[in-house]
């Protein structure tokens, strides 16, 4: 059995946007009991992120580590078609991937204890980021 569900997080600009309760839901909704639950964005200037869910400065601590390796309007990208940010967006979002998957167990994401998935968003500037669970099982 597969079932599929999209939705769409708004966001204010660059930084990490918690998406789990979407997921849970969608795999809950499923029917699922046991299988696996594949999350994609549909975007190359954001990425999914599975993180620590309790200390919000792992996140920030992230945040830092890639304004650092990848910083905005580095003389070394050419493609710069969106603004400053634009390449460094994409380099971002291939580092940290544009999907992910999860084992489903008892209906529910088998995620850890301090385990969340994020939608993380590379650009400076506002975006609507469709996101796809595709549930299999």
């Amino acid at each position: 059995m597969s079932k599929q569900q999209v939705f769409t997080i708004a966001t204010r600009g660059r930084g990490t946007y918690p998406i789990t309760d979407h997921i849970q839901r969608a795999v809950q909704q499923s029917g699922v009991d046991v299988g696996l639950a594949h999350v994609f964005v549909h975007h190359t200037s954001a990425s999914l992120i599975l993180c620590e869910n309790a200390d919000p400065t792992v996140r920030s601590d992230l945040e830092t580590f890639l304004v650092r390796l990848v910083p905005d309007g580095a003389p070394m990208f050419e493609h710069q078609d969106e603004g400053a940010d634009d390449m460094p967006a994409h380099v971002r979002s291939i580092l940290t991937n544009m999907d992910l998957t999860v084992p489903v167990t008892g209906g529910r994401c088998a995620l850890g204890t301090w385990q969340g998935v994020y939608l993380y968003e590379h650009r400076t500037h506002p975006h609507q980021r469709q996101v796809t669970v595709t549930v299999q099982g």
